[in-house]
């Protein structure tokens, strides 16, 4: 699938703005069939956005259900004779579409994106009726898991994720045009052969048996640096400008399908020529080592929550560059495609993560409630889960295989790992990923529970992932017992042979708090000495190539004790401001300070 974008032959409109909505947890819109006339008792909602913070009502931020989306657009006239096809980016967790009267799509998962073409149900020049009822309701067979609970008052949803369930259409929805014969899909994969840069394509297409396909790339100023026809092969680039950290240079690869001199199809895909690859503990970007400096971060924003917005998109990346950051994670989920766009032009290196983070009992059951049941098992995650989550691996992939930024697939996070159940859910989900993507290492994220010695997954990984709390959760404001357990753990996973990368490390930290006694959590000079703390043992330990702080920015979670207004473990507040340890990983990650 490829996304939507306007070129010399395709056309694209958004649908963003006000949307028709309505809460429907009575079920009642699909019996009902609300799709077939006005929502009733509409009122109107933001797209892109999460719905939960606009409404100032508890009943609708914490709500869970059938939630439904409508809207009327105009089809261009100009598509006449055109295929036309109606693409949402994401809509969280499970969305059912219909055009008019008709169902036209409905796709499991909530950020990665899904299409229909409408084609044989609209006309050029008419308006169209859009109706998209998503749902948020999660289970033991949905990529997050959670579960419905009774209690004295009513039905309650439990998720296991340390981070709000915001729900909704958060991203771009689109109508694009074509024509018949289209590209539906490329693949790139680049090398490096001494100073020539080796591209290699496939391209897929329907409609396209007696077209040429012809290929041109085009180095960042429009020049032409190679041509070639036919729906695989390979261009060189000599002299290449190779896509690095730090220097996001890419190209552009124009796909055509051909007839005699006329130009039925054009896409424009980014290429940023440049290898990965891990060798024993050195992770390699060019053949050169990389270290990971920057952080865990998440999709979450006041008012629209997980809604994209380009105005934080650069000026988040304005603070990434300004503390000194090269990468992050995109915790724990598939981030906007214009946050990847973005970090491929910025040279910004990235982790690309599936939804899968709470499947595991041990960890979230014990802080979110829902004790008592067991992770995996035929009644809670079982073959159905991970059906759901190989399908949620192959669409990361199939949506991000493109993108230079992306060195590494995590395909969870912080999942119980230290059982045999683990080990025979996670086996085949790695052969998953390897197969739709052979040139990236691939890994997920171990959480202390399952400590070097227990862990039974870590070994299907190219790269050691380590989510680690000493001197907060344990040996809490005791950083000297904290310092010296965690380097001996770290030593430990360091005998692997295998690269590290801390992936999470932090102190909550409330800002404007401060103590002129050390080890006062909470403080913000705790969060600084915290961090030292484990910045001493990092620096002491080869294998650890990579430290991404936990977390970027305080957000939002769900109620609980544990936390104060949310999780504030963020170097950054909410509103983005800076706390003392933002200062301090500056003076670290800045060779110019």
């Amino acid at each position: 699938m490829l996304r939507p974008k306007d070129t010399s032959t395709r056309e694209r409109k958004s649908l963003n703005g006000m949307w028709q909505f309505a809460l429907d947890q009575a079920g009642a819109g699909r019996s009902g069939q609300w799709f077939m006339r006005p929502l009733p008792d509409a009122r109107e909602m933001a797209v892109p956005a999460s719905f939960n913070d606009i409404a100032a009502d508890a009943a609708v931020r914490d709500y869970f259900g059938d939630i439904w989306y409508q809207t009327s657009v105009w089809i261009p006239r100009g598509w006449q004779g055109r295929r036309i096809v109606l693409h949402f980016e994401s809509a969280t967790h499970r969305a059912t579409v219909w055009v008019n009267d008709v169902e036209v799509v409905s796709h499991e998962g909530g950020y990665t994106p899904f299409e229909a073409d409408i084609t044989e149900h609209v006309t050029a020049g008419e308006q169209v009726r859009i109706t998209a009822v998503v749902n948020n309701t999660l289970s033991f067979q949905s990529i997050p898991p959670g579960v419905i609970e009774d209690t004295p008052a009513g039905k309650r949803q439990i998720y296991w994720h340390d981070f709000f369930n915001y729900a909704g259409i958060h991203r771009t929805v689109w109508l694009y045009a074509t024509d018949p014969a289209h590209i539906t899909d490329v693949t790139v994969v680049t090398d490096l052969d001494g100073a020539t840069g080796v591209v290699n394509y496939t391209i897929e297409a329907e409609g396209a048996d007696d077209l040429q396909t012809r290929v041109t790339l085009r180095d960042a100023d429009g020049q032409e640096v190679a041509t070639k026809t036919g729906t695989t092969g390979t261009l060189h680039i000599p002299n290449v400008n190779k896509w690095a950290p730090g220097d996001g240079y890419l190209y552009e690869l124009e796909l055509q399908l051909v007839q005699g001199d006329t130009v039925l199809d054009s896409y424009t895909q980014s290429v940023g020529v440049r290898t990965v690859k891990v060798d024993g503990i050195k992770f390699l970007i060019n053949g050169e080592p990389f270290s990971f400096k920057g952080f865990g971060r998440h999709e979450d924003l006041p008012v629209i929550g997980k809604g994209h917005n380009d105005a934080y998109l650069l000026h988040d990346f304005e603070l990434l560059r300004w503390i000194g950051a090269n990468s992050f994670r995109t915790s724990h989920y598939p981030y906007c495609e214009d946050v990847l766009d973005y970090a491929d032009r910025q040279g910004v290196v990235l982790i690309d993560e599936t939804a899968a983070v709470g499947l595991n009992m041990g960890l979230g059951g014990g802080i979110f409630g829902g004790q008592g049941y067991k992770t995996f098992s035929p009644e809670t995650a079982n073959d159905v889960t991970q059906q759901v989550h190989a399908k949620a691996i192959r669409e990361l992939i199939t949506r991000d295989k493109n993108h230079p930024s992306v060195v590494l697939w995590s395909i969870a996070n912080e999942p119980e790992s230290e059982t045999p159940e683990a080990e025979d859910y996670f086996r085949p989900l790695f052969d998953v990923a390897r197969e739709a993507d052979p040139t990236r290492p691939v890994g997920f994220v171990n959480v202390m529970l399952a400590p070097h010695g227990k862990c039974r997954v870590s070994k299907f990984g190219d790269v050691l992932m380590l989510n680690r709390y000493y001197g907060w959760y344990v040996n809490t404001g005791d950083l000297e017992a904290a310092e010296l357990a965690w380097e001996e753990e770290l030593t430990a996973w360091a005998g692997e042979g295998k690269p590290i990368i801390i992936t999470e490390y932090g102190a909550d930290t409330y800002p404007g708090l401060h103590s002129v006694v050390a080890g006062n959590p909470w403080s913000e000079e705790y969060q600084v000495e915290y961090l030292d703390m484990n910045h001493r043992v990092f620096d002491r330990i080869e294998a650890v190539v990579g430290e991404h702080v936990w977390n970027f920015a305080d957000f939002t979670t769900t109620s609980g004790i544990m936390r104060v207004g949310g999780n504030k473990k963020g170097v950054f507040t909410r509103d983005r401001q800076p706390k003392t340890a933002a200062h301090a990983l500056r003076r670290r990650w800045r060779d110019d300070l």
